[in-house]
């Protein structure tokens, strides 16, 4: 089975990018997804970038991931959530999901 892994630019070299994700650096090739930017997020398989995604569709796929390795490790975690895309839920749910600060979400 292969896993995407959500992957931010660093920086760049012809054909390649340097990558930070999920506690990983990797020389990522570009061939798919032409010139990223430094601060631009991709999909990463096998060290090859898939796609470009929005920060929000990294967070998504990065609470996912988190999901899921809490389920490898023992842990079943919140079931109403495991069971729930990451795109449904609110922000602050989102936030609990990954651990992060929660956000406080405004209306105009």
């Amino acid at each position: 089975m292969c896993i995407g892994i959500p992957m931010q630019v660093l920086s760049l070299e012809p054909g390649h990018a340097l990558c930070d994700g999920r506690g990983e650096r990797r020389r990522v090739r570009t061939a798919l997804v032409g010139d990223p930017w430094p601060g631009d997020w991709l999909l990463v398989f096998l060290d090859s970038a898939q796609e470009r995604i929005s920060p929000e569709r990294a967070a998504e796929v990065n609470a996912t991931l988190d999901l899921l390795a809490a389920v490898q490790a023992g842990d079943g975690g919140d079931r109403d959530a495991a069971f729930a895309l990451p795109s449904q839920l609110s922000a602050a749910d989102l936030s609990a999901l990954t651990g992060a600060t929660p956000i406080t979400e405004t209306h105009p």
